[in-house]
């Protein structure tokens, strides 16, 4: 390699939202304390699969030091959150990755039954940019974009069908990866009886069980 000329960065970047206000649609259910733990059981899922990528490295993003610090235990690039959204976080990654030939995968940190297998087969794509669809609403669970700025992240209800349209309107080529382990994002009330009764062996599973859930939630029904 020539002096001057930077190798390629490939980057998962790993977004997790303040723990104060992590998974606020599960408050009818869980206590703040239960779903900040539940958050940082999925983290811990979703970190299995990343570090299972030799050739990627992982950035977790978040204000939360108990986020950071699960970060910095397993060796891994923690950064502070400066921004109040979403976007504004991703931007902050993008930033940093201005090289040609760099590439961003955002994965969402709420995905239970997320494997390195399916990870790696979404990577593996050759595609500029390579999506999967969230079941529920349309959203995007995870987005991969070579190089970062070739189209606008955007993340939410029926987002998916937004990156497949500005991936066609910048003429670049598009990959939807539609796999049950990337798809799935526990989110509702619901979405906890799921994966309660899958065979998932993940963090969240244990979690739900050890905060006594299926009791709970027979209860709530």
């Amino acid at each position: 390699m020539g002096a001057g000329i930077l190798a390629a960065v490939q980057v998962l970047m790993v977004p997790v939202k303040d723990l104060t206000r992590a998974k606020s649609r599960l408050s009818s259910l869980l206590q703040p304390p239960e779903r900040a733990a539940l958050t940082l059981a999925m983290l811990e899922d979703i970190l299995d699969a990343c570090v299972a990528q030799p050739a990627w490295d992982t950035w977790v993003v978040s204000r939360s030091e108990p986020v950071a610090a699960l970060a910095r235990r397993r060796r891994l690039r923690a950064i502070e959150e400066r921004g109040r959204s979403l976007g504004e976080a991703i931007r902050q990654v993008e930033d940093e990755l201005l090289g040609p030939d760099d590439e961003l995968a955002v994965v969402l940190a709420d995905l239970p039954f997320i494997s390195g297998e399916a990870l790696s087969a979404a990577l593996a794509h050759p595609a500029t940019v390579v999506a999967s669809p969230a079941t529920s609403d349309g959203g995007t669970n995870l987005l991969l974009r070579r190089p970062p700025s070739v189209i606008r992240a955007r993340f939410g209800r029926s987002s998916f069908a937004k990156h497949r349209w500005a991936a066609r309107r910048a003429n670049v080529a598009f990959e939807a990866v539609a796999r049950p382990e990337l798809g799935f994002d526990l989110d509702r009330p619901g979405d906890l009886e799921r994966v309660l009764s899958s065979d998932h062996p993940g963090r969240a599973h244990a979690a739900c069980v050890s905060m006594g859930l299926p009791d709970r939630l027979r209860l709530h029904a």
